[in-house]
Order: structure tokens, then sequence, then C-alpha cells
């Protein structure tokens, strides 16, 4: 079925926001800035900027309502009625968020873009196999293979980042790009609690995808708002670059902001993209489907790459291409799309060629026993 003009939009714009979040934030990372204390050094506040990411999400809570306001409510299906739920049911889902985020935003501060991106897919194995633990899911040959797929593509995309050096200069930092992947994969663990929790209890709800979305903006935005100021007076020594290396320093990040107004618009234009790809991304589930969604957000990683590349922030990693390779097989193993589909209509085919066979060589020889009898 062709897509409509709308659908193309959406999934253009779900693909140009989704890289433009993760672009966005390394962009930032980049920036050097006169800080505070006088000192000139990289912006270096992730959890600044994961609080940035929660007002995103908070913006589709706003939509919702407006929405709502302004749209008539259509009639609700049978069995698709909305419970009614305390908002407080997304808490537990915003702190896994806001752990899960923070850790990945100080891993991306040392890796690459495009890994980052990349090893964001080891959710699958997590999240399968807790789904087995608490949702009794059941985990079939073909997960299995596409799992390990994902794991091998994990493996050679680490490997890579570990070969060719620091994504921020010519000198290899091995140690800060394997603490910054190793990071990015334990976030995943957070991030697929967060998935298995928000299945088992919110999706009992029949919540609106944007509201789940903003509520959990909402929470992970006041919280780590709130956190941010016992953050500034906890020394973490040599693992913050920021002024008087506090965990986290909002006075310092403003400072270095208004010094650099890149690093402005780099937090603006993460805000915003965040906000349009969550709408984005859950519009396209509900007019195309979850798989359409997964095809595209492998499209978004192809684009940070290419993007990456293009401004020089890493060289050319062979080693990548076959890593990204491979993840994109073991999602699709995993999930059940275009590998196996054709695997079996092709195996169907076979038996359906092997059965007119047998069927034709079955009346031949009737026709010949007919034919005998005749002689006779």
């Amino acid at each position: 079925m062709a897509w409509s003009s709308y659908q193309i939009v959406l999934a253009i714009v779900m693909v140009i926001t989704g890289s433009l979040n993760t672009l966005s934030t390394k962009w930032a990372d980049r920036q050097s800035a006169e800080g505070s204390d006088g000192t000139i050094r990289k912006f270096d506040h992730p959890f600044l900027q994961a609080v940035g990411m929660f007002i995103g999400e908070f913006t589709c809570l706003v939509a919702y309502y407006i929405i709502k306001i302004c749209c008539r409510p259509q009639q609700p299906v049978e069995g698709e009625q909305p419970r009614s739920f305390n908002p407080l049911i997304f808490l537990p889902a915003a702190m896994l968020d806001m752990c899960g985020t923070s850790i990945m935003y100080i891993g991306l501060n040392l890796t690459y873009a495009s890994s980052f991106q990349m090893l964001r897919g080891a959710v699958i194995i997590f999240t399968a196999l807790l789904s087995v633990a608490f949702l009794g899911r059941v985990i079939r040959k073909h997960m299995w293979v596409g799992m390990f797929t994902v794991l091998l593509g994990l493996l050679l995309v680490g490997l890579a980042d570990i070969v060719f050096g620091s994504p921020d200069g010519p000198s290899t930092n091995t140690n800060g790009i394997i603490a910054g992947d190793l990071l990015i994969i334990m976030a995943q663990v957070i991030v697929s609690v967060q998935m298995v929790y928000e299945e088992r209890v919110i999706g009992r709800f029949n919540v609106q995808p944007l509201a789940a979305v903003g509520y959990e903006g909402l929470f992970g935005a006041l919280v780590l708002g709130l956190l941010l100021i016992p953050f500034y007076y906890i020394d973490a020594g040599s693992f913050s670059h920021a002024a008087g290396n506090r965990l986290e320093n909002v006075h310092d990040a403003f400072v270095q902001m208004g010094n650099n107004w890149r690093i402005i618009l780099a937090t603006v234009g993460n805000i915003m993209s965040i906000a349009f790809f969550n709408f984005a991304g859950i519009s396209v589930t509900r007019e195309l489907s979850a798989t359409t969604r997964m095809v595209l957000d492998s499209v978004r990683t192809l684009v940070i790459w290419a993007v990456t590349l293009s401004l020089s922030w890493q060289d050319f990693q062979y080693l990548q291409v076959v890593g990204f390779i491979l993840l994109i097989l073991g999602m699709m193993l995993y999930n059940d799309i275009i590998i196996m589909p054709w695997w079996r209509r092709r195996r169907e085919m076979r038996e359906v060629n092997q059965n007119d066979r047998n069927t034709g060589e079955r009346e031949r020889l009737l026709g010949n026993r007919d034919d005998g009898h005749a002689v006779n």
C-alpha cells in the first residue's frame, strides 16, 4: 500500500528530528567556552542536558491536552476505553528514564555519536531477557539468533572504537572510549527495565502515548531539576570537567552558554527535536506500524553516521560498517521482519511446487495404469 503525503512527512520528520537528538547533544559536547572560573573548557554538563531532554518530552503532554481540548473526542472502540489512572504510575518509569538518559549522555561525551546510536541496540537483548522473567514471554529460535547477531554487531562496534581511537582528535584515549561505550550499554539495562515496567503496569490503562511520554517528561524534569542542586555540592574529581569539578554545575553551564551561542543553539535544538521526534514517532506507529518505526530508527542511525563522517567528527571505520549490518540483521531477525517472512514464503512456495510435482506424478502414473487396463 502506497504511503500518503502525510505519512511520508511523518517519516521524514521522525528521521530528521531523531538524528538531531544525538547530533545536537554531541555538537554541544564538542564546543569549548569560558566557564564561571575563567577557564576555557569543553561543555560537559550531561545532567543539565538530560533535563533538557525531559523538557522536550514534557511538551508532548502540552500537545496532548491541546489536542484533547481542540478536537472532538471520538467514540472509543469497545474494549479500548481508557481506564482512569493516577499520573504517579509514570514516576518509576521517569526515574528509570532519568538514570538511563543521564548515563547515556555521560557516555556520549566520551565516544562517537554514531557508536552511541548503534550501541543503544543492546536494549533488544536486555528487554528480551527481562520479558521472559517478568512478562512470561517465550523467546523463539529466530529471536535467539537475532539476539546473538546483535551481540556480535555490538562487539564489532566497540572494537572499532578501541582500534580507531578518540572521537575528539587523533590521539587515542582508549580508556575513555571503553568507559563511554560501557556506560551506554549499561544504560540499556535500565532502559529495558523501563520498557518492561511500561508494558506490565502502564500498558494496562491504555494511556494515550503522548500523555505517557509527557508525564514521564514532567516527572523527570522535576526530579532531575531538583537533584541538580545537591549535584553542585558533590566533588566528582577528574570525572567532571565542569568548574570546581562539580558533578553538575548549572551556573558554569549557563556562563559557557553565554560565551558560546552554538551551545545555546544546540541545547534549544535538542529540546525541540526531542519534542517533534516523540510526536512523529508516536504518529508513525499509529499511522503505519511499530515495524516501520524500527526501520526508520535504523535510517536515522545511518544519517547520524553520515553526518559525523562529513563533519570529520570521526574517521571511517570498516569494522563499524560490519557491526552496523549485523545489528540491522539481528533486529530484523528478532522482530520477525523481512528475513523470516521471506524465508517462510520461500519454504511455502517450495512445498507448493513439490506438492504440484507429486500430484502431477501421481496423475501420470494413474493415467498410464488406466491406459494399460484399456489395452488389456
